[in-house]
This record gives structure tokens, C-alpha cells and sequence, in this order.
């Protein structure tokens, strides 16, 4: 490597170039991520596969700015998130990505509207929390707390919540996994329409076929390395 960034695609809303993701348990280095380089561009939903232990989560975590890469560059539009303090990634996170994980991590002493509500009350043009409630099927659901409402139901609170601020990027690990078909259907419309818009996008590490068509780009991982990228039908494959 020369030590210079690649050059983005025009117009990408991130870069990612040549990404490193080294673990260290005690001796033991772990190569989570090696040399991933992907761009996403404007109004774009990605989806990405591979085999458990192959780094999507980890890829998901730096793109989202909850981890911070060994070596390479990440770059929202002109800010180098790799060069910005943990402040700024707080700060990048709140105004700018949406989370929905396997783990619901919803508040158990709230609501199902207050835990999309607490995601409203820091951002600065939120949508209603109601109307992304029942976007997503639980208007008659509001008032329950997460104790008395399913694990599918759990999971499209954490979809209205990830969406309400209306985010640049929408990060999703396994969304659908809980959900049934319609219901499943109906929030992947809901995730890919946020990002179609010309400063945003969605990536999704799925495993259901479900969600393949609303792709843009399909990538598939291996190893830590990104293997194949499949963009609007033509396939490439990576060294």
C-alpha cells in the first residue's frame, strides 16, 4: 500500500478503502477484516452474505461508527470518520445512522412509543414516533412495554426507532430474522424507501432471500474479505 486513499466513486455517501479489523485475545491476533474496500452510493441498499465468522458484523460496526478500524479509511461523504474523535463518532452516530441488530435493546421500563420517542427527543427533524410505529404495524401496540409484546413485535419497534430520525445510513443485522413473511416484507419496503434518497443508504447482513430484491448491490464476504460484488446484475469479483 502506498499509504494514499483510492479515490471514491462519484458522488458516494461512503468509502470505505483497504479496512483492517485486528482483535488481539491474549497472543492470538484475529484478522476480522482484510483490506475490505466498498463504496455506497446515493439512495443505494446493500446487502451482504457470507458465513458466520466472515466479518459482517464487524464491517456493519465500523460503517455505523461503533468501532473504529485497525488500519484503512472510512469517509462519510467529506469526513474522515477513521480521523474524528470519539465525540464526533458519538455525535455521527446520533444525527446520521439508524441501528436495527439482532438484540432488540429496547429499554424495558419504557413504552413501545417512548422507546422510539428517545431517539426523536436528540434529533433535530424527527418523524412522529407514532407514525413510524404504525408504519410498521403496531399502532394498537403503543402503550406495551417490551415484556409484553413478541419478538417480532420487539424487532419492528427497533426498525421504527432506527428509522424515526429519518438517518443518512440504516444499519441492519439479520432484521428479518424474527418476522414473519408480510411483516418481514413490509419493513424491508419501509428500510429500503428511507434510503432511497440522494444522501443516504441501507446495508443489510441477511441471510433471507427475502430481502434480495430490494438489493442494489449484493456483496459477498469470506474470511474478512470482501469475494464478490454483485451491482445492478454485473458481478465482480475481488483479488
Amino acid at each position: 500500500m502506498s499509504g494514499q486513499s483510492a479515490p471514491a466513486a462519484v458522488d458516494a455517501v461512503f468509502h470505505m478503502h483497504e479496512i483492517t479489523k485486528v482483535y488481539h485475545m491474549g497472543d492470538v491476533a484475529v484478522h476480522a477484516l482484510r483490506g475490505v474496500t466498498l463504496d455506497l452510493l446515493p439512495g443505494e441498499f446493500v446487502v451482504i452474505l457470507g458465513p458466520s465468522g466472515s466479518g459482517k458484523s464487524t464491517l456493519l460496526n465500523i460503517l455505523g461508527g461503533l468501532d473504529v478500524p485497525t488500519s484503512g479509511e472510512v469517509h462519510y461523504r467529506d469526513h474522515n470518520l477513521t480521523a474524528a474523535t470519539r465525540e464526533e463518532l458519538t455525535r455521527f452516530r446520533r444525527e446520521h445512522v439508524g441501528f436495527v441488530f439482532q438484540f432488540y435493546n429496547l429499554i424495558p421500563s419504557l413504552t413501545a412509543l417512548e422507546n422510539t420517542a428517545l431517539v426523536s427527543e436528540i434529533s433535530e427533524n424527527p418523524l412522529e414516533a407514532e407514525e413510524c410505529l404504525r408504519m410498521v404495524g403496531l399502532g394498537d401496540r403503543l402503550l406495551h412495554f417490551p415484556a409484553q409484546l413478541s419478538g417480532g413485535e420487539q424487532q419492528r419497534v427497533a426498525i421504527a426507532r432506527a428509522l424515526v430520525h429519518e438517518p443518512r445510513l440504516v444499519v441492519c443485522d439479520e432484521p428479518t430474522a424474527a418476522l414473519d413473511h408480510a411483516t418481514g416484507e413490509a419493513v424491508m419496503k419501509l428500510v429500503a424507501a428511507n434510503a432511497v434518497h440522494p444522501d443516504r443508504a441501507a446495508v443489510v447482513v441477511t441471510h433471507d432471500a427475502r430481502v434480495f430484491h430490494y438489493a442494489d448491490v449484493i456483496a459477498h464476504m469470506d474470511d474478512g474479505r470482501i469475494v464478490t460484488t454483485e451491482r445492478n446484475g454485473h458481478k465482480e469479483s475481488h483479488p
